[in-house]
């Protein structure tokens, strides 16, 4: 079959270029070897995971047998990150195809107030978007780096110690109300559960607490040691069940004074899992970098991008926050107090500023990691203390 049309601005040599719009009833196609005029387009909606990746696989090569590629043809499957994660990429590139995904907030759409959207207008919107780059045109979109099956395993780890703590914290803050609706102001730290079996919780006139009101609390408490259970259990594992290089780069920034191991845990398992070429990459990848908007005479800082992983971002600005304190002498203490010298009682002025400290420190932590570089100033712990067996996970 001979092509309608050739574009000189494409890749050199054959290729399939496929898009898929990923949804949980279907999975919308979009096809295109950069020769035709219009894409080809296809649904596949099988109810199971293996069969519709089966069933988009089966169309891909009914696609190339139909328009003359060769088997083994460079075949480019992108698609946009979402719930479904990364497996559809590893059962991709197990095929011997090349998968993609991008970031979903970085594909271009008109800015028409009312504009059409559909599946199908979806799925050719993310083709042009990859016969772009295909072309050489890398700011169409941003793709997303997939970690390996083990970096992703050990996330899990981290992020479900920070959601049992989560758990535990809003049981108690749930018993405390439901408490105050009846005038009782008592504490609920330690055990709660025997102290309401004991009947000290009273209403605020002495009464005993309604059956009804006593029987949720009850229930409450059975969450809440269970969440409390789970946490404990998890915080004495969660270390042996990494492997020896990762638990040396977590002692190598608990080595640092005001960074403790939930710190450099969850750094290490969500953050410096990955490869970074240089420094704006580090930054970028944490969403810190400011975000300009210069368009002829606006002139407007917008803050910082708020891309990546906001769970890093929000713990770095924390530990900013420890830097300075347990930093004092450090390059980058030294540099927040120059710029916040004038505005000594300006909060808002140090919470712009400890933005740029977070910015700084996660380099400085990155430059720490990959070349031994110690931040300038910085002091580091006693080692006779900090391989110590007995370790406390609070920062």
């Amino acid at each position: 079959m001979q092509p309608t049309r050739i574009d000189h601005s494409m890749p050199a040599g054959e290729f399939l270029a496929v898009a898929l719009e990923l949804s949980g009833g279907s999975w919308k196609i979009g096809l295109h070897d950069g020769r035709r005029e219009k894409p080809a387009i296809d649904t596949v909606s099988a109810n199971s995971a293996a069969c519709r990746l089966e069933q988009a696989v089966q169309q891909i090569e009914k696609i190339k047998s139909r328009w003359g590629l060769a088997p083994d043809v460079r075949t480019v499957i992108l698609y946009e990150a979402g719930q479904d994660g990364f497996w559809i990429a590893r059962a991709l590139s197990k095929l011997g195809y090349e998968p993609l995904i991008c970031d979903p907030a970085s594909i271009p759409v008109e800015r028409h107030a009312r504009r059409a959207k559909t599946d199908r207008l979806d799925v050719i919107r993310l083709l042009m978007c990859l016969l772009a780059w295909l072309r050489g045109e890398y700011d169409r979109m941003h793709v997303v780096r997939v970690p390996s099956i083990e970096a992703e395993a050990q996330r899990h780890l981290v992020r479900d110690r920070g959601q049992l703590q989560k758990e535990v914290v809003q049981h108690r803050d749930r018993i405390r109300k439901l408490l105050r609706t009846v005038g009782c102001w008592q504490d609920v730290n330690g055990d709660v559960a025997t102290r309401l079996a004991m009947g000290k919780f009273r209403c605020y006139d002495g009464a005993p607490l309604p059956p009804e009101l006593h029987a949720r609390l009850t229930r409450e408490c059975r969450r809440l040691a269970l969440a409390e259970q789970q946490f404990s259990q998890l915080e004495k594992e969660l270390i042996n069940q990494l492997p020896a290089p990762v638990q040396k780069r977590i002692a190598d920034l608990e080595q640092l004074k005001a960074i403790g191991p939930v710190g450099a845990t969850r750094l290490v398992l969500e953050l410096f899992w990955r490869h970074f070429d240089n420094r704006r990459q580090v930054g970028s990848c944490v969403g810190l970098v400011p975000q300009p908007y210069d368009s002829g005479e606006s002139r407007v800082d917008q803050g910082i991008s708020k891309q990546g992983n906001r769970r890093v971002r929000s713990l770095l600005i924390e530990m900013a926050w420890f830097w300075l304190r347990y930093q004092p002498d450090s390059a980058i203490a030294r540099w927040f107090t120059q710029r916040t010298l004038g505005n000594a009682q300006n909060k808002r002025a140090k919470r712009i500023v400890i933005v740029a400290v977070a910015r700084r420190l996660v380099i400085a932590l990155w430059r720490y990691l990959e070349h031994g570089v110690i931040p300038e100033g910085a002091v580091l712990k006693n080692r006779t203390t900090r391989f110590n067996n007995g370790r406390s996970w609070v920062d």
